[in-house]
């Protein structure tokens, strides 16, 4: 089995990237975020053609997550019991069966800062999360995959020094992101093409990418009868290069797994 999580940074956007991506990289279920559009705006036709079904949760210009899958896709969910809003519950979170794993991808709030309202949401947001995953990891196979927009360590940002008094990576977020993480599930950590740090996030100003200082944000969570079968993890960052990418790289993980239908 290959998975993927990717933010796009807008599905239309990115669109004849993520087809080519797609066809040559060939996972068999993918996790999307920051789509930008509404669930009936999502490209479900072109992505239909290279043998993906598709649910699909948006909002219209903000946030918004998807689900691909060549596996099956059945029992979608979208959005959680207790989830918070900003006021009102925003598109973040989608979970179906992809054949018999629980396949979640999430779009994390940002924070803005420490000291905005929408920090506060972040954390309770991450709460709320861990409350929802517990039993769902215990039942296991389960994958949360996409933008947690946290950093778990100061290894995974460029330079610790520069983030001092941001948002993810405080002690708060951190904790919170751990909390998630010791329900049972491992952190899959995707190995570089470049370098030996494995960001996932580099920001649009000019040479931020090419000097590789960027974050590790994007995230990949498996139940150990998954973990225990990932044969490689990759950061692809091919896919963050050339004309109009977006700010994130994908994150592609093989596992000598095989699905069962359900």
């Amino acid at each position: 089995m290959r998975f993927a999580t990717w933010n796009v940074n807008s599905v239309k956007a990115r669109l004849p990237r993520l087809l080519e991506w797609l066809d040559g990289t060939k996972p068999d279920v993918v996790c999307l975020q920051e789509t930008k559009v509404p669930a009936d705006g999502f490209p479900s036709a072109e992505v239909g053609e290279l043998g993906y079904a598709v649910a699909a949760y948006g909002q219209g210009r903000w946030n918004g997550v998807a689900l691909l899958s060549r596996v099956g896709l059945a029992d979608v969910r979208n959005g959680f019991p207790g989830e918070p809003g900003f006021p009102d519950p925003e598109a973040r979170y989608i979970g179906a069966l992809c054949g018999d794993i629980r396949v979640i991808s999430v779009y994390v709030p940002n924070g803005r800062t420490p000291e905005d309202p929408h920090y506060a949401y972040k954390l309770d947001w991450l709460s709320a999360l861990r409350a929802t995953l517990a039993s769902s990891v215990r039942d296991g196979p389960l994958i949360i995959a996409g933008d947690f927009n946290v950093a778990p360590t100061d290894d995974d940002v460029w330079d610790p020094a520069v983030f001092v008094g941001s948002t993810h990576v405080t002690p708060p977020e951190r904790a919170a992101l751990a909390a998630i993480r010791d329900l049972g599930l491992r952190d899959i950590v995707g190995r570089p093409l470049k370098g030996d740090r494995p960001f996932t996030y580099w920001d649009y100003r000019a040479g931020m990418f090419h000097m590789n200082k960027g974050m590790r944000i994007d995230l990949v969570l498996a139940t150990p009868d998954l973990a225990d079968q990932v044969t490689d993890a990759v950061i692809d960052r091919e896919a963050r290069k050339g004309k109009g990418p977006s700010d994130h790289a994908p994150i592609v993980v093989d596992l000598d797994y095989s699905i069962k239908s359900v």
